[in-house]
């Protein structure tokens, strides 16, 4: 059996991008990790994997371009959590955490001192792999990866998905080739529901916008000048604009490592 024909599929995903007030950071990466991972998240119907990831001032520092719409400002998002959900649950899961998140919050176990940057569902697209036999996506918050780049890229007026799609399928396998990307997944968000919490900001660009992950067997900062390139390569295509495209490295789970090195 191929990797393709297993019936396991991630269909979806959640990515919420938050920072912690100043001088909480210990204190909100230890609720987080400790409950709100696994209440608000993992134990929800349909969640296959989740994973945490993390934005010290020296990666912020790499993020363009200056002017995102993705986020309130380029640098804000310190830890990204991602989760993936298996196809088919969306709605099931969707409609299970508004009513969950409510619920902790109503009984004391929110967080009052973050922000979110970017919170958002979205629905997978695409997929693309370096290796002719790779890590399937739906392992990839499991395979302990060094190095994430999130990406957006903005479709220009008239341009649709499916010529999107073309674009990269056609031109993502010189990028990837002989780099340390194993593997990009292309999403495309959905609106929240009306009872979503008011504090996740809602998002007027996002219909027409793909937000991309790259799984990177490496640090990214030694990638940075190439995806610089691939960003230009992108913005000179015609297909879209990159609106932002930030790097980040996996948490240590378990440990408040990097709590420090949240801010210059």
């Amino acid at each position: 059996m191929s990797f393709a024909e297993y019936p396991i599929r991630v269909g979806s995903m959640l990515f919420t991008a938050v920072d912690p007030e100043r001088g909480h950071e210990v204190s909100y990466n230890r609720w987080y990790e400790r409950d709100h991972y696994y209440a608000g998240c993992m134990i929800g119907p349909g969640l296959l994997a989740g994973s945490r990831w993390v934005a010290t001032a020296d990666l912020k520092a790499l993020r363009f371009p200056a002017d995102s719409d993705v986020v309130p400002a380029i640098g804000a998002g310190s830890y990204v959590a991602i989760y993936w959900i298996n196809d088919g649950q969306f709605d099931e899961w969707n409609a299970w955490a508004v009513d969950q998140v409510n619920w902790l919050y109503g009984n004391d176990r929110g967080f009052r001192h973050r922000v979110h940057a970017h919170t958002a569902m979205y629905l997978h697209d695409s997929r693309w792999y370096r290796d002719e036999d790779p890590v399937p996506l739906e392992l990839a918050l499991d395979r302990n990866y060094q190095g994430l780049v999130s990406l957006a890229v903005q479709r220009e007026e008239g341009v649709s998905q499916e010529d999107l799609e073309k674009w990269f399928s056609t031109h993502l396998p010189d990028f990837l080739r002989e780099s340390p990307i194993a593997s990009v997944a292309a999403w495309t968000a959905v609106p929240l529901k009306d009872d979503a919490p008011a504090f996740v900001p809602r998002d007027p660009n996002a219909a027409t916008r793909s937000m991309q992950l790259y799984f990177l067997e490496g640090d990214p900062r030694e990638s940075w000048d190439a995806f610089r390139e691939w960003a230009a390569r992108i913005d000179a295509s015609g297909i879209g604009r990159v609106t932002y495209c930030a790097p980040w490295i996996p948490t240590v789970v378990g440990t408040d490592t990097y709590t420090d090195r949240l801010w210059d």
